[in-house]
């Protein structure tokens, strides 16, 4: 129960080196017998076949080992940016990360967008230089990047040693040591270095960043600054505890440097993790954990990945709950849960992200402050927004609403006697992924709506693995935004069944942003009950789903509930059925814009095919608005409208012969020229 316990995520840049530098980890500390490679699909934290095939990692998978007896959880995350969402949900159960910077390609797009999530998240950071076993690569150019596009300074803390063209070691600054590799192949210290006596490069490299490591630890311990002035010798365990204080600034990152797929430096960085990271925070006395994952594996079925807030052994247990560790897709019964580790649940109802769980096995909203998962529309009087009502819990904005879906694929099922199986697929792959949502249509089909092609891809693989659908899907479409021009209404629309009539007086107006407003009038605000409100807000929500012209959904629009009347017992779907109708009403095509998604792109490639590249982008209508280059490598930035880069990645492969590399993120929404 005393042993420390540390949450470590690991994020990078596609290609990186990311899954490799994890099973060089997991090598390191005897959790594998030799490190999976990601090129032939052996990768241990690459489980799913999906990421097999790709040599990509998708979800964030979960391992453990033991380290300088400290208990590690250790989650890769993905790198590309279709699965963003994974990243943040990830980021929200660690104390520490590792930013895998490549040296062959220095501080990339993805790059900065990991290191924008660390520092939102407040997540303590240490750097890994990687791909050094290239001599060519160089280590200096790189922190120099990492300083000028990042904003910290590096503190180096390994540097790579070469014999004969080859990478043979690494310099440890802390310890002044040299490790190289056992006949295992493991890192290990080379205890006949340096000879006594014996001053070579080696040595004076270790003496000047050793120097530089006090330097830098001299502005956080006074300890280290009087011997520092004084001019005596930092011992290494003081400097220890000057490096533990600066760790905790951003204005400096921990930098170690090495070669993943070679192994050297694993050992340093990994030592680093037990002595630089934060431990654990407190958790509510009444809590048993929260959900922080959701999975499902084939013959198993759904799980929640758990980070639990308490300690306490199976007899303790609330009832039918069980707890496992996960090590990617293997679960281990375990007979105790400790505060802080992360473990495999499985409980007797249905969780969700982010759910805080009770010592009694209960779930209660009140708790979910802990985390910032959860996220609601409120519903508010006529004449007061969000903001202003006071007796209102609002809720941050959660994980969902950072990722906006920008394709849109119908999907059909074979067969009308699977829809109902194709439906409960669909919503348990939508619970688990924050940034993947499903929009029923009453033609009996679906829309899945997903950041990108590669998340589409998977989902539709994992659907048929998985869950045993089989179904038909169209072609992606790009997901536009409609909005609102101008003020609609008020108009009355009414739907009677039987006995049962619902009747609805409504009205639109324009909002600035994408955000969506519910006013409803005093009266109804004070006598409806909360399942009735519940329902209008619901079927209103659902309408901008869909928009108007579907093309997209309905953005930037604050409906006004004037009156709302219902006979007693009244059923879900009459309100919702009443409220579509009335927003049919409402609005008409002429009422709305349409505005499409336009795509920042950054691209890299041998200057031999910049002519060709640019060319391309151009017959994009892709809008260049940066071009640099070191004489070798062409660099450029462009905005290009998402429908006109559908099979980018088949298309520059093809006239770059497999050079270029790229990235995108969505820069924002233009009106639409069609």
């Amino acid at each position: 129960m005393s042993q420390p316990v540390r949450n470590i995520a690991i994020l990078a840049h596609v290609d990186a080196g990311k899954t490799t530098l994890s099973e060089r980890i997991l090598f390191a500390a005897g959790e594998v017998r030799r490190p999976g490679k990601v090129e032939e699909g052996l990768a241990t934290m690459d489980y799913m076949p999906e990421e097999k095939e790709r040599g990509i990692t998708i979800e964030s998978g979960v391992a453990h080992f033991e380290w300088k007896n400290t208990w590690f959880n250790f989650i890769d995350t993905p790198g590309h940016v279709d699965f963003g969402a994974e990243v943040d949900t990830a980021l929200t159960a660690v104390e520490g990360a590792v930013l895998v910077v490549s040296a062959a390609s220095g501080v990339e797009t993805q790059t900065v967008a990991a290191f924008r999530k660390l520092r939102e998240a407040g997540v303590r950071t240490i750097l890994f230089v990687n791909k050094l076993d290239n001599p060519d690569y160089s280590l200096d150019e790189t922190l120099i990047n990492i300083e000028e596009v990042l904003g910290v300074r590096p503190v180096l803390m390994t540097l790579p040693e070469y014999k004969g063209g080859r990478m043979s070691g690494v310099l440890d600054v802390l310890s002044k040591s040299r490790l190289i590799h056992s006949d295992s192949g493991e890192e290990v210290i080379d205890d006949s270095w340096p000879q006594a006596g014996e001053v070579s490069d080696s040595t004076e490299k270790i003496k000047k960043h050793y120097a530089e490591a006090v330097e830098f630890a001299s502005n956080f311990d006074d300890e280290v600054l009087q011997l520092a002035l004084e001019g005596k010798p930092v011992p290494p365990k003081t400097l220890l505890r000057g490096l533990k204080e600066l760790a905790k600034n951003s204005d400096y990152a921990l930098c170690y440097a090495g070669s993943a797929i070679e192994g050297f430096g694993v050992r340093s960085l990994t030592t680093a993790l037990s002595f630089f990271l934060p431990d654990v925070p407190e958790f509510g006395e009444n809590e048993l954990g929260q959900v922080i994952r959701l999975r499902h594996f084939k013959g198993v079925g759904e799980i929640s990945l758990f980070r639990s807030h308490t300690n306490m052994e199976r007899k303790e247990w609330p009832a039918g709950f069980e707890f496992s560790r996960l090590k990617a897709n293997l679960l281990q019964p375990v007979d105790e849960i400790r505060s802080g580790d992360i473990y495999a649940m499985r409980s007797p109802f249905e969780t969700e992200l982010g759910q805080v769980i009770s010592l009694d096995g209960q779930c209660h909203p009140e708790l979910y402050e802990t985390k910032n998962f959860s996220s609601q529309v409120e519903l508010c009087p006529l004449g007061r927004s969000v903001a202003e009502s006071k007796d209102l819990n609002q809720q941050p904005s959660s994980i969902r609403d950072k990722y906006q879906p920008l394709l849109q694929t119908r999907v059909e099922c074979l067969g009308a006697e699977d829809y109902h199986h194709v439906e409960k697929s669909l919503n348990v792959l939508a619970r688990m992924d924050p940034s993947f949502r499903v929009q029923k249509d009453d033609g009996g089909f679906w829309y899945l709506h997903t950041v990108g092609e590669v998340q589409l891809d998977v989902l539709l693989a994992r659907l048929k693995r998985e869950f045993g659908c089989e179904v038909k899907a169209g072609s992606p479409e790009v997901r536009w935004q409609e909005r609102l021009c101008r003020n609609v209404g008020p108009v009355e629309n009414t739907f009677q069944l039987g006995p049962h009539k619902i009747s609805i007086k409504l009205s639109a107006t324009p909002l600035e942003g994408d955000a969506h407003d519910i006013r409803l009038s005093a009266e109804f605000l004070e006598t409806a009950p909360r399942e009735i409100l519940a329902g209008v807000r619901s079927a209103l929500l659902e309408s901008t789903e869909i928009g108007v012209l579907g093309k997209g959904p309905l953005v930037g629009v604050c409906f006004e509930v004037h009156e709302f009347t219902w006979t007693e017992g009244a059923l879900p779907p009459m309100i919702k059925k009443a409220c579509a109708d009335a927003v049919t009403k409402l609005i008409k095509p002429a009422d709305v814009q349409l505005f499409e998604p336009v795509m920042e792109l950054s691209l890299e490639c041998p200057v031999n095919f910049a002519g060709l590249v640019t060319g391309d982008i151009q017959s994009r209508d892709g809008k260049v608005k940066e071009i640099g280059g070191d004489g070798k490598t062409h660099f450029l930035k462009a905005d290009v409208p998402l429908r006109k880069i559908f099979g980018y990645a088949t298309g520059v492969r093809s006239i770059s012969k497999g050079t270029a590399l790229y990235s995108m993120k969505l820069l924002g929404y233009k009106p639409a020229t069609l």
